[in-house]
């Protein structure tokens, strides 16, 4: 590692650890409108909307469809060893003194 850039292995590290612990404090969440179509665009399946007469029915009474995500726990923990390692290895690394 180039101990010149260290602070920025040290913040990289940190936000790793702060999105670890942000992830482990969600259980789901939602994406808006567009996203949900895109998704079921880039897919392609028919949760978002297909041409059926009672796709069309469903989306006038519920006009946004939107998809929940429920994210697995072990990314969250994952993101915390990794950001904890980083910052404690760019500490650990000696600075250079000229």
């Amino acid at each position: 590692m180039n101990t010149k850039y260290r602070h920025r292995y040290f913040l990289f590290g940190l936000l790793l650890v702060l999105f670890g612990v942000q992830f482990r404090m969600i259980d789901t969440f939602v994406l808006n409108e567009s996203t949900t179509r895109t998704l079921a665009r880039f897919k392609e399946t028919s949760t978002a909307s297909s041409g059926s007469m009672v796709d069309s029915i469903f989306l006038q009474v519920h006009p946004k469809p939107m998809k929940r995500v429920q994210p697995p726990r072990w990314i969250g923990l994952s993101m915390i060893a990794l950001g904890a390692v980083i910052s404690l290895h760019a500490v650990a690394v000696p600075s250079q003194n000229h």
